[in-house]
């Protein structure tokens, strides 16, 4: 889901240099002399801090990028950064947080404050103070919720409260974060009710002078959820109403709760809510049976707090260990609740309240001069036929949808526009979830260029490119469907929808508009009078549709032949491939796929050894093994007779081949080299699509496919890198398929008989590999056993400080959650169940008495998503088909 609310400024560093712990002074009035007296000014810019600083900046942004996009975190570090710094978020936490989950909640605080984010700390101690009432032999007493405070009970709790702010605040001082005490001077409260509840208060206004000084001198305020009154008695007050309290005075962008749960569940399915949005939602919410007790409660309480607070302001209820996630992801962690803003929708123009506003929101961030014409002319066609508009109260997103005609079955997303606002506010998400409810068969658009790709391509079943557009579906399951689809949007790219495309109609003015311009430039270079006459009358498109007439040419009108057989009808249909390397066991597994593949066509296997003898277990056309030269290929690649190379060669050995079809000159033309001769090559994208960025993918080119221990590795090691304490251990054991098809010791199944092999102990190429693309050293053991294919890893990872297995365990889920080919387990996965599979096992967890290192396996089947598997993957994102087409999913 899409989170945050508002875009700003950059953000602004602050000091991070590690300082001995010390007791910071509680009282506000020192607090205000601090302030007068710093020399850290909240306004500074990027260029004035210290290297040092700016070291420990980049690092948590390299940290973060391991859990987020460059995207993201830009997005929302400027956002973040566009208010005042008392204005960031409140975060409220737990008694329970502070007690077991300390650690995990100064790190994350640490990374905020090194960034520039100085969030407002409010916390309880609930669980801590009914265990020292019950040693004391107290018996708490409740009532309606809320805690009989009497005397005894009020100096307990005031004691502690202190005892618990200062361990807070050293831990923090203990990581280099300037923290400082406010349990006094900034709550302000009257008796709840004295008779019934004695010492327990009731907010009536916050004193925020403490606060700012504290943040303006360059520390984390820390408050505990003791109020006063004007005559200076203490009361006890519950840290959420305290936390809501200073979140109505303050007005921050975020309210943090953190708590073990980690966000609120639903109490039918039991699977975490991802967003609420509040005036869309809360109505139905509360009438439903499984909201009672203490969630209705709370989403009562989250809906009149978010009442009183600007519309950008929202509620988040979050695991410590996943703060980072919640903030600088548009996924996030935990239950976002917000306001929102209410879906509408229309089907007639007349229905809009305003027309104006229609035509300005659909020009918007929309390239041509003649945009305002074109959408006038498109809001006259789109009348003449069905249609149904999709937007929020504030159209920060709009989408227009046109139905299917009669006869076909998939609805065209005809435009969709999202302000920034509107992507960071979840507007997008909400608008586009509204669509698929109403048209679960639905096509849709996309410029290669935009921003927000990887988004569009989750949503999608499948996708198809041209030149510098994608077609992205979903729903669609018929073969034949799709394939008809595909081939039409290969021939014509947008013209196929006609006029009911926007952005088909203003790349069209664009386009008209430059030759406008270029024509002139031109004639008057040659001193000629300009005249737009020149130009001639317009004409049609080709197979652009008549709106007026309700008769849209569809997809179906082209071959709809599956690619079964040979009888491929359209000249760069479907992508034509060749495998330079075919003898050994990853390319079979590779040319199995591609014959199962709906989209690709296999042209040419070359292999010295095989040459001259016809291709087995290939059938939509027969093949005969070739010597093909590096002369052959460039020949080939100049021609433009294949649109992917794959280089299935040992290492060292496809240079000259790359050579050949670099030299070609063709850049459309796509190489997969499954060696490690460019992995560390920057020119080169690696390929990696479930830890790099899909994006880079899709534009790439030139790819190098992971090895298959350095792929397990990496999977097993990268959700948890921010915790590392010291170097990995990977002990990775292979079945004798890894030795390749030349007879050695390694692939000698009598030799390997109640045997194991270990080899290159050190300096082993995917040693280097792996933490090459991890950024950080790994230690890599390699051993070959008598099994055929599979591989296990045993990975040993010191951790920087004390966790527990589940805690370790929901950091890999949350971060290969919707990852098809990645399964997370509890238990530790076993090498004959990964063979023959298509994706990666990851479990075990198990973590030292310590708590300070953890033991995790990883399994792979070293043919597929160690080599065939994952090219295919990097195959289909590079020639714009679906990531996972022609790949058995499980």
């Amino acid at each position: 889901m899409q989170r945050a609310l508002r875009s700003g400024a950059a953000a602004v560093a602050a000091s991070s240099g590690r300082i001995a712990p010390r007791r910071l002074p509680a009282s506000p009035t020192h607090a205000c002399r601090i302030a007068s007296r710093a020399v850290v000014a909240r306004t500074r810019s990027f260029a004035s801090v210290s290297e040092p600083q700016q070291s420990s900046r980049d690092a948590v942004l390299s940290v973060l990028q391991h859990i987020s996009s460059k995207r993201e975190i830009q997005q929302y570090l400027a956002q973040f950064s566009s208010v005042s710094s008392q204005q960031f978020a409140v975060i409220k936490v737990g008694g329970a947080i502070l007690s077991d989950h300390l650690d995990s909640l100064c790190e994350a605080l640490k990374n905020l404050y090194v960034m520039g984010l100085y969030p407002v700390i409010v916390h309880g101690a609930g669980p801590q103070l009914n265990k020292l009432l019950e040693e004391a032999g107290v018996e708490p007493e409740f009532e309606e919720g809320i805690r009989v405070t009497d005397g005894k009970t009020l100096a307990v709790a005031r004691k502690l409260f202190l005892e618990e702010n200062m361990k807070l605040v050293e831990s923090l001082w203990a990581r280099g974060v300037h923290a400082q005490s406010v349990t006094a001077g900034a709550l302000i409260a009257d008796y709840l009710d004295k008779e019934k509840w004695k010492f327990v208060g009731k907010i009536s206004h916050v004193n925020k002078a403490p606060i700012e000084s504290i943040i303006n001198s360059g520390a984390l305020p820390v408050l505990t959820s003791m109020a006063e009154t004007i005559d200076g008695q203490v009361l006890n007050v519950n840290a959420d109403v305290a936390a809501g309290e200073l979140a109505r005075a303050l007005e921050p962008l975020k309210i943090v709760y953190l708590s073990e749960k980690g966000g609120l569940f639903h109490g039918i399915t039991k699977k975490k809510i991802s967003t609420i949005n509040l005036d869309q939602e809360y109505d139905g919410l509360m009438e439903q049976a499984w909201v009672k007790h203490g969630t209705r409660l709370k989403i009562k309480e989250m809906k009149q707090l978010l009442d009183d607070l600007p519309r950008s302001s929202s509620v988040a209820i979050i695991h410590p260990d996943h703060l980072q996630k919640e903030l600088f992801t548009d996924t996030g962690a935990g239950t976002l609740i917000r306001r929102g803003n209410a879906q509408l929708t229309v089907e007639k123009l007349s229905d809009f309240e305003d027309i104006g506003k229609l035509k300005k929101v659909l020009v918007r961030d929309r390239e041509g001069v003649d945009a305002e014409a074109v959408v006038d002319r498109y809001l006259e066609d789109i009348q003449k036929r069905p249609f149904k508009a999709y937007f929020d109260s504030a159209m920060e997103a709009l989408a227009i949808v046109v139905p299917p005609d009669e006869g076909a079955s998939c609805a065209h997303l005809a435009t969709f526009t999202v302000t920034k606002g509107g992507w960071l506010s979840n507007q997008a998400e909400n608008v586009f979830s509204h669509i698929m409810s109403d048209f679960p068969k639905l096509m849709w658009t996309v410029d290669k260029s935009d921003e927000n790709l990887a988004w569009f391509a989750e949503k999608a079943d499948g996708t198809v490119r041209r030149e510098n557009d994608l077609l992205f579906w979903t729903g669609v399951e018929n073969i034949e469907e799709q394939f008809a689809l595909m081939t039409e949007f290969k021939q014509h790219g947008r013209r196929m929808f006609g006029d009911i495309n926007l952005e088909h109609q203003l790349h069209r003015a664009a386009d008209a508009a430059t030759r406008i311009r270029d024509n002139a430039v031109r004639m008057q270079q040659q001193r000629r009078s300009y005249s737009t006459s020149s130009l001639g009358p317009r004409r049609p498109l080709p197979h652009a549709c008549s709106i007026g007439t309700g008769q849209a040419r569809g997809y179906a009108t082209t071959n709809p032949n599956p690619p079964y057989g040979i009888k491929f009808q359209s000249k760069d249909w479907p992508s034509k491939v060749a495998l330079i390397g075919a003898r050994g066991y990853t390319g079979q597994a590779l040319i199995d796929l591609i014959n199962k593949h709906p989209n690709m066509d296999l042209r040419h296997v070359s292999s010295r050894e095989l040459a001259g003898k016809p291709l087995q277990g290939y059938d939509k056309r027969k093949i005969t093994y070739e010597n093909l030269t590096s002369d052959d290929v460039r020949r080939m690649a100049e021609k433009g007779e294949i649109d992917c190379w794959v280089m299935a060669l040992p290492n060292g050995v496809c240079k000259p081949f790359v050579d050949a079809v670099d030299a070609a000159g063709n850049p459309e033309t796509v190489i997969v080299d499954l060696s490690a001769d460019y992995r560390f090559d920057p020119n080169w994208t690696y390929g990696l699509p479930e830890l790099v960025d899909r994006g880079k993918i899709y534009e790439a080119r030139r790819i190098s496919n992971p090895g298959c221990y350095a792929t397990a590795a990496q999977l097993g090691i990268a959700p948890i890198l921010e915790f590392l304490g010291g170097q990995p251990t990977v002990f990775g054991v292979s079945g004798y398929s890894g030795a390749g098809t030349k007879p050695s010791p390694k692939n000698d199944v009598a030799n390997l008989k109640d045997n194991l092999i270990p080899y290159s102990l050190t300096d082993h190429i995917h040693e280097r590999e792996i933490s090459h693309q991890l950024g950080t050293d790994v230690a890599f053991i390699p051993h070959v056993a008598v099994w055929f294919q599979g591989i296990h890893h045993t990975i040993s990872i010191p951790l920087s400080q004390e966790m527990k297995a589940r805690d370790i365990r929901q950091l890999y889920q949350d971060r290969y959650a919707g990852e098809k080919l990645v399964k997370i387990t509890g238990e530790s996965p076993v090498v004959k169940n990964i063979s023959g599979k298509h994706g990666v096992e990851v479990g075990g967890f198990a973590v030292h008495s310590s708590g300070r290192r953890v033991v995790v396996n990883a399994t792979i089947d070293n043919l597929l998503k160690g080599a065939a598997t994952q090219c295919l993957q990097n195959m289909n994102l590079a020639l714009g088909y679906g990531e996972y087409d022609g790949i058995p999913l499980d």
